[in-house]
């Protein structure tokens, strides 16, 4: 299988990885949130560090959402090389299926 990401454009990539960013910056977050009421560290450093992964969501969510609206604003011209359209992936999974 190939690389989705190599056949995009810049800003659908942009896109792509803002929001990986936010997924793994909220799973980060709901972690040190986690070891903050189980475990309670009692650590100096750890009071500034269990809420930085929400700060990080917080940011690419907003990156995320910047970026998107501007990918969605020029409509499907910044698909890239990609050969494929929409009905295409679709048959790809029946056939896989």
């Amino acid at each position: 299988m190939t690389d989705p990401d190599r056949s995009v454009g810049p800003l659908t990539r942009a896109v792509r990885y803002a929001g990986r960013l936010l997924c793994w910056s909220l799973g980060a977050g709901m972690t040190t949130a986690a070891v903050d009421i189980t475990v309670a560290p009692s650590a100096p450093w750890w009071q500034l560090l269990w809420p930085l992964p929400w700060y990080a969501a917080c940011v690419s969510a907003l990156a995320w959402a910047v970026l998107r609206a501007r990918e969605k604003s020029l409509g499907g011209r910044v698909g890239g090389d990609d050969p494929e359209s929409y009905e295409d992936v679709f048959a790809e999974w029946d056939q896989a299926a």
